[in-house]
């Protein structure tokens, strides 16, 4: 299976990710498959918050209702595959990715809207990077899947950054900036624990 086009998103990240992740995820494929199913739920449950926060805003309604949508499936097609390796899903602590990156979100509105959907944009560009990185190192099976998730997945991407300059009062030029480099400093500094989004391990 061809991998689309990443050139957007790599050009919206500040960083790559680091091959020692990449080394850590692919010793711990069980953690790597629960904590990915966790990711997805999550991302179901941030699409469907939104819906219920935003009623007024109809092209909003539709994609977060179609990324909702999506991101079910995804978990739905995770589970499988653990249940299919004997992985039990058992429970994991959260990484500090996702409340660090909602560090310095702004709390009125508009402004805590497009905050709240530059960092979806931020979320989804590297799960895609992601997924991308880890496919050519992983069994037949896991890679096609990985393979299959990333022109959703970078759809998301563009359809978060899509609504946040749709419904921004001003250019958000600056605030993609502020969190590119928040969204790098998390990816590159070293974690306790391994996680989707986490950093390298601590050594």
């Amino acid at each position: 299976m061809a991998q689309p086009d990443l050139s957007a998103i790599n050009e919206f990240l500040a960083c790559e990710t680091p091959d020692r992740w990449v080394e850590t995820a692919l010793q711990h494929q069980d953690i790597m498959l629960i904590d990915h199913a966790n990711c997805e739920k999550k991302a179901a449950s941030t699409a469907l918050n939104m819906i219920y926060r935003y009623v007024e805003k109809f092209d909003l309604l539709n994609k977060m209702s179609r990324l909702a949508r999506e991101e079910m499936r995804h978990f739905e097609q995770v589970i499988a595959i653990m249940k299919k390796r004997d992985v039990e899903y058992i429970q994991l602590s959260s990484a500090r990715y996702a409340g660090g990156m909602r560090e310095g979100m702004r709390t009125h509105e508009p402004e805590k809207l497009i905050d709240c959907l530059i960092i979806g944009a931020f979320i989804e560009a590297r799960s895609c990077e992601r997924f991308a990185k880890l496919a050519p190192h992983l069994d037949d099976e896991l890679k096609d899947f990985y393979l299959s998730l990333l022109k959703s997945e970078s759809r998301h991407f563009l359809d978060y950054l899509a609504l946040a300059k749709k419904y921004a009062e001003s250019p958000i030029d600056d605030r993609i900036a502020y969190y590119a480099e928040l969204e790098k400093n998390l990816i590159e500094s070293p974690d306790q624990e391994f996680r989707f989004h986490s950093g390298p391990l601590r050594e």
